[in-house]
């Protein structure tokens, strides 16, 4: 329950840095990468619903398909995702009104644009959500069932199409902006996601196992695998401790052999591709 409840808290955090981020910074400057709110500022241009409408309707269709493909956990957390995100977004058109962009520099105003809805969209896929929209075809569905295992590649080859879209509906300056947009919110998202899923594999050499392995299980809660083994140079025999630990697991260990003055040789290596139990699925 107390997992759901912070996964929960971290959607709707993420779904408010995304509104922020398209309402202020995307949909004023026309910049058309980001799926269906890319979309939504092509349509709002040439049609009579306002981008955030345009968002709400697609959304709410596409998130049908996600509860075909995806199944009931991931289908509930996206309609969360998505009914929010369309609520804000709407709640911010009546709020605050905007006819032009907040400020004379597109180019700051474009960082915004990638970096707010990057990071939200990296913490939905964490939580194993997503916004709806293009999230839901390619992050999701072409991930699950055609193997692709780059969030970001996904993400740009369904997003482009609105690019070159762009080139006919706003002028070729917008469009290359939208261009630039697209390729760096693609990269960031996986380098965001990968920075959260990081890892610490952790090799001990030991005098006393029995210490750090009760630390390891008990205090940190995670397991631990030990074998008998010689130095090569003195002969004597020791144990090697193998475990896997979060960031700030592996920092702890590190202080509790620093400050028991345990002697162990301690090696860490840094992994983001960690499957079994306590960490992803296989």
């Amino acid at each position: 329950m107390l997992k759901q409840i912070k996964n929960f808290l971290i959607m709707t955090l993420s779904i408010t840095i995304m509104a922020i981020g398209v309402y202020y910074f995307k949909f004023p400057n026309n910049f058309t990468f980001g799926g269906v709110t890319g979309a939504a500022v092509v349509f709002a241009k040439i049609t009579p619903l306002s981008a955030s409408m345009f968002s709400t309707i697609v959304n709410m269709l596409l998130l049908v398909v996600g509860f075909f493909f995806l199944g009931k956990d991931f289908a509930i957390k996206t309609t969360y995702a998505t009914i929010l995100l369309s609520v804000e977004l709407l709640v911010l058109e009546k709020l605050d009104p905007l006819t032009h962009p907040l400020s004379n520099e597109p180019m700051l105003e474009l960082i915004f644009a990638i970096a707010l809805p990057a990071i939200a969209s990296a913490l939905l896929f964490y939580v194993g959500a997503s916004s709806g929209g293009t999230d839901v075809i390619a992050a999701m569905i072409v991930k699950k069932y055609a193997h692709v295992e780059n969030i970001g590649m996904a993400l740009f080859l369904t997003d482009l199409v609105m690019i070159i879209i762009a080139c006919f509906v706003f002028d070729i300056k917008t469009a290359l902006y939208s261009f630039v947009g697209l390729v760096v919110k693609s990269f960031m998202i996986d380098a965001i996601i990968e920075n959260i899923m990081l890892r610490k594999s952790i090799m001990l050499i030991c005098d006393d196992k029995d210490v750090i392995c009760d630390y390891i299980t008990n205090t940190l809660e995670k397991s631990a695998t030990y074998v008998e083994a010689r130095g090569a140079y003195t002969g004597e025999r020791n144990y090697i401790v193998f475990s896997t630990l979060t960031k700030k697991q592996a920092i702890e260990l590190r202080s509790f052999i620093h400050q028991n003055k345990l002697h162990a040789f301690m090696s860490v290596m840094s992994t983001s591709e960690v499957f079994g139990k306590g960490f992803s699925s296989l």
